[in-house]
């Protein structure tokens, strides 16, 4: 598993949008400026997922007002994630990682067969990562289950704390 530092670059990537096409982090960077939240979340079967991104959705303006934007990845499948966008009327970028190549680029807890607990079937856990206007990692969080993740307004609080103590 790879094991990523504050201050690290962060993994580019180019992904499946849910809706279709793809999503590239790089570009992506370069055309709306700020920072990013890139989170890892289970999957759109997940009810504590779904509250989450929900949750994110109606904190977006308050995020975009700091020049904070979110993307969101899930090794669940694309059409899945789809009709979970809609339901929710999500509208930052959802994206698929069949592969788990991302997942493992950034080290995010993977509950695969041999995991001690079934917990229902092989998916990625939650994890957080706050990236700069650069693409470097300014604060990381992983889960190795579904419990304990930052929302909206803990989120909140990281982004400010890290912006008003940047060196």
């Amino acid at each position: 598993m790879n094991r990523l530092q504050l201050g690290d670059l962060a993994p580019s990537f180019t992904l499946p949008r849910a809706e279709g096409g793809d999503y590239s982090l790089q570009q992506d960077l370069s055309e709306r400026p700020g920072w990013r939240f890139v989170i890892f979340f289970r999957g759109s079967w997940c009810p504590a997922c779904n509250e989450e991104l929900q949750d994110l959705q109606d904190s977006l303006s308050y995020f975009e007002d700091k020049d904070i934007h979110f993307t969101a990845l899930s090794t669940d499948n694309p059409n899945d994630l789809n009709e979970m966008k809609e339901k929710h009327g999500l509208t930052f970028p959802i994206l698929g990682d069949a592969k788990q190549d991302i997942l493992n680029q950034y080290g995010v807890y993977y509950h695969g067969e041999d995991s001690p607990y079934e917990d229902h079937g092989i998916h990625g856990e939650p994890a957080y990562y706050l990236l700069d206007e650069e693409g470097k990692i300014m604060y990381q969080q992983q889960q190795t289950s579904p419990f304990g993740r930052p929302h909206a307004k803990e989120l909140r609080k990281i982004a400010a704390y890290i912006r008003k103590n940047l060196k």
